[in-house]
């Protein structure tokens, strides 16, 4: 089982693990599941209530970092794995390295390709102190935003698996 707040950040490092699935009926925050089937529209079991803004092919799966919730939970803020709204919570990649067109594959089967930076929003408002989301926006905080990717090749993940860049942007 994972530390969830102990991993270290590892500069230039490509290669991590999924530190948690996560996936909810609707909202956040999205609860942690061990196993999960990756499809073209997202994680099967994850709804999302504003479809406008959230899911469809081109934000099928919203990916984080492990040690950005870390270092943003050592800034005061409540935010923890699922409750800014990601699907997939992973640790030990540079975050950084982590831009639109890079390709990652997750386990033997999984291929997402980073289609583009999330806007944070209001519903994530709890995990922040005072209710500053925007805390992750791309716009404000470079390198600090979740990322959604579309999946270029489907299958199922495991917390734990590792994730690895395969391609960069």
């Amino acid at each position: 089982m994972f530390d969830l707040f102990a991993a270290p950040e590892l500069d230039g490092n490509r290669t991590g693990t999924v530190a948690s699935i996560n996936r909810s009926n609707g909202g956040v925050p999205k609860k942690a599941v061990a196993v999960a089937q990756v499809s073209l529209f997202g994680i099967e079991g994850d709804v999302q209530r504003n479809r406008k803004y959230h899911g469809g092919p081109e934000r099928a799966v919203s990916i984080f970092s492990l040690e950005r919730i870390q270092a943003l939970r050592a800034e005061g803020h409540p935010i923890n794995p699922g409750t800014a709204g990601e699907n997939l919570t992973v640790s030990g990649l540079d975050w950084n390295l982590i831009v639109p067109g890079v390709k990652v594959k997750i386990g033997p089967e999984v291929v997402l390709e980073i289609a583009s930076f999330t806007k944070p929003c209001k519903t994530i408002r709890e995990s922040f102190a005072d209710g500053h989301f925007v805390r992750i926006s791309q716009k404000l905080y470079p390198g600090w935003s979740r990322v959604y990717a579309r999946v270029l090749a489907d299958g199922q993940i495991r917390t734990g698996d590792v994730i690895e860049i395969i391609t960069t942007g």
